[in-house]
């Protein structure tokens, strides 16, 4: 049984794996309803608070349609949701090698017929969800990985989809994810 603050920290992971990932269907779309406010960091607050008020007078069948045009769409993506792509300094640059091998270091691998590469934004933070909820790796271990791999193509990855003039809900589900990272950024430097 991990600490409830542990397990908290892999559910807000789990949920923005599953924000990207899909657009929210109406369950998820009730649970985030009567989910509880949080407390603590300001800027964390507030973007939850507001993501959670536009799911009040949100539609499945419109999520479903940004989600598309956002992250999917004709043609090429408005917004890549491969973090590598935020990260690539030089064109011999290969982060999703790195990554790659993190993973199978630590016995975690693509889910046969999962079409999305490893570094899209979803399964980033399922893995750390993974590594927190389920490996229980150290806080060394997952402030590297955090560092590495979340971070660096994250916070610019929620940037972009907040300039993006296609986003409505998802400029919420970015701000939010983005104060979130700034938390966990925090709370790692303690840590190192």
């Amino acid at each position: 049984m991990i600490p409830p603050e542990e397990a908290a920290r892999a559910n807000l992971y789990g949920l923005i794996a599953r924000l990207f990932y899909a657009p929210p269907d109406a369950q998820l779309i009730f649970e985030l309803l009567g989910a509880p406010a949080i407390e603590g960091d300001a800027d964390l607050g507030t973007a939850w608070r507001e993501m959670v008020a536009a799911c009040a007078s949100a539609f499945p069948a419109v999520l479903e349609a940004e989600h598309t045009e956002l992250f999917v769409g004709p043609g090429k993506a408005a917004v890549t949701p491969y973090l590598s792509h935020y990260v690539l300094r030089h064109a011999s640059d290969n982060p999703l090698v790195e990554l790659r091998q993190r993973l199978g270091q630590w016995g975690i691998a693509r889910r046969e017929g999962v079409p999305e590469y490893e570094d899209h934004v979803s399964g980033i933070c399922e893995t750390m969800r993974f590594v927190i909820a389920v490996q229980q790796r150290t806080p060394e271990e997952q402030r590297e990985f955090f560092e590495r791999f979340v971070y660096r193509g994250a916070a610019p990855f929620c940037d972009a989809l907040s300039a993006s003039n296609k986003a409505r809900f998802y400029r919420l589900v970015a701000r939010f994810t983005r104060a979130f990272l700034e938390v966990e950024k925090t709370a790692f430097e303690m840590v190192g």
